[in-house]
């Protein structure tokens, strides 16, 4: 009996949770962002890892509440820690470009985290490490060319610009110029000004 009491408030913490996420994305929706972040906190707090990260963005962006990058970090960070894909890409972002300790650890992290958003589907982490790789201090152009094939199969067309970049100038693929092509056609039918000039050019 004891266990199917747990079991029956896990269940009712967690739909309580859902609901209130629901209600904050429909007051967002609507314009009532003070609200959409009530609501969204809430759920955060009771553990909700949509929630977290929906609070992340308030903060980030200043949607319902002041805007506060610490805030947003933290946030982001409990998403992240489980396995929020959006929120692993946005938690990295934030250890890049703003988080605490030495550069190097944070970007040691940062990476392991886009590595995951990348392998869950996130075109964004994808994008971002196709180019990451490409222009490190250390060049690995195979994986950069790696993660650019792969947001570019999920439409992001400055990828598809930079995948045809790497098959142009041979960058950790065989130089194609047929192949570079094909991209930079791709990438200017799906309106990317850069591959345009480059197929005049």
């Amino acid at each position: 009996l004891e266990e199917a009491a747990f079991q029956l408030q896990q269940i009712f913490r967690i739909d309580i949770s859902i609901a209130l996420n629901i209600l904050g994305i429909e007051s967002m929706r609507a314009g009532h962002r003070q609200a959409a972040f009530t609501c969204f906190k809430l759920a955060a707090d009771r553990g909700y890892s949509k929630a977290q990260f929906n609070v992340g963005l308030c903060y980030e962006h200043g949607r319902g509440t002041e805007k506060d990058l610490e805030k947003a970090g933290f946030y982001y960070c409990l998403a992240a820690s489980s396995h929020h894909p959006m929120a692993q890409y946005r938690y990295a972002r934030y250890l890049l470009q703003h988080g605490p300790g030495s550069f190097w650890d944070r970007q040691h992290k940062a990476v392991a985290l886009l590595e995951r958003a990348a392998g869950a589907g996130i075109t964004e982490a994808q994008a971002y490490l196709g180019v990451f790789y490409m222009r490190g201090l250390q060049p690995q152009e195979k994986r950069g060319l790696k993660y650019l094939l792969q947001a570019a199969n999920s439409g992001d067309a400055q990828s598809r610009y930079h995948a045809g970049v790497c098959y142009e100038q041979g960058l950790g693929v065989q130089r194609n110029l047929a192949e570079a092509l094909r991209h930079y056609r791709q990438s200017a039918a799906a309106g990317n000004r850069q591959a345009r000039e480059r197929l005049q050019a």
